[in-house]
């Protein structure tokens, strides 16, 4: 019997609907649902607001350790997000936060602030957790691992689908370009880069439905135990 807390690690590029499928996972499994996404994006906002240079790593790393970060399970399941006791939730999905969360992902201090945090979540609990160096880095012990990917053209429709129903008016043309260089970014920081876990089930969820994803993952992790 698995009497220690469940981590299950989901990992994979942008717009390759993690957070979806990790949400409803979680969700029907009664797990947490852990976004490390967030936390850097949190990080991340709170940098812009009290206008510290990205690129100062000990600035940054210090910001890291005096920052509360709380992720909390809302209405419906949605995740509150909340920065030093604020919500940030929705402000967190900025363009100008998404396109400079990278500064934040890459710097090693602030990487040891965090996944000490996720750690420390993951010993306490079940939780669903997704992010670009879960697997890898964050939790290499997983119970189970996964990769989702998709074509780069879909990952691009949906992430441009995704900004428009939320009412944020974007070229198309615009986001496979910050999608292109996000993921550049991802594969190539020197700190928690984007790779696959040499354990990991990868899984292509461009002709699937999200429902179709959420079920494989489910009946993997129901069969692994």
């Amino acid at each position: 019997m698995h009497n220690a807390p469940i981590v299950v690690a989901i990992d994979g590029p942008a717009g390759a609907g993690k957070s979806t499928i990790a949400k409803e996972v979680a969700k029907r499994l009664g797990f947490m649902y852990l976004d490390t996404g967030a936390m850097y994006r949190s990080l991340t906002l709170k940098a812009l607001r009290e206008k510290i240079d990205l690129n100062d790593e000990a600035s940054l790393t210090a910001l890291a350790r005096s920052t509360r970060i709380d992720l909390k399970i809302g209405d419906h399941h949605a995740l509150k997000v909340l920065l030093d006791g604020q919500e940030v939730t929705e402000e967190i999905r900025s363009p100008e936060v998404t396109n400079n969360t990278f500064y934040i992902a890459r710097t090693a201090g602030v990487r040891d602030v965090m996944v000490e945090q996720q750690r420390a979540i993951g010993a306490k609990t079940n939780v669903i957790a997704e992010g670009r160096d879960i697997g890898t880095v964050v939790f290499p012990n997983a119970f189970c691992k996964f990769y989702l990917d998709a074509r780069f053209e879909e990952r691009a429709n949906r992430r441009c689908k995704e900004m428009s129903e939320k009412g944020k008016a974007v070229a198309c043309a615009q986001v496979q370009q910050d999608l292109q260089d996000r993921d550049t970014k991802d594969l190539t920081r020197k700190v928690g880069p984007l790779k696959i876990a040499d354990d990991a089930i990868v899984i292509d969820s461009t002709n699937m439905s999200i429902q179709d994803v959420v079920q494989k993952v489910i009946d993997h992790i129901q069969s692994h135990g």
